[in-house]
């Protein structure tokens, strides 16, 4: 599955496009993290726990937005575009989507 934040893919003529697709995941915070994000924050620098929980929430994002597409029976997705929203306090939705579409043959 090529997927893909511009419009097209250089090379391949769009045939069809079969919709939007989504994928989302809501993550929360970890005591564990939260402790270690606090004195990082005394000090200055990046907190890697919250960087490796965005990570892997984007990474889920992408790959149930990629399900769908397969669902569909898409070559590809593009024109991906993510987004982060806080739902609480202590959680974040990460949810990114995109164009299903397939190729020419």
């Amino acid at each position: 599955m090529i997927i893909t934040n511009i419009e097209q893919v250089p090379g391949k003529t769009i045939a069809q496009e079969l919709g939007l697709v989504q994928g989302s995941t809501v993550r929360g915070k970890h005591l564990g993290k939260d402790i270690g994000a606090f004195f990082k924050g005394l000090v200055g620098g990046e907190i890697k726990g919250y960087s490796e929980l965005l990570v892997e929430g984007r990474e889920e994002a992408i790959s149930r937005m990629t399900e769908e597409a397969e669902s569909l029976g898409a070559d590809a997705i593009v024109n991906v575009r993510m987004t982060t929203s806080s739902i609480t306090g202590g959680a974040a939705e990460l949810m990114v989507y995109g164009t299903a579409v397939k190729f020419d043959l």
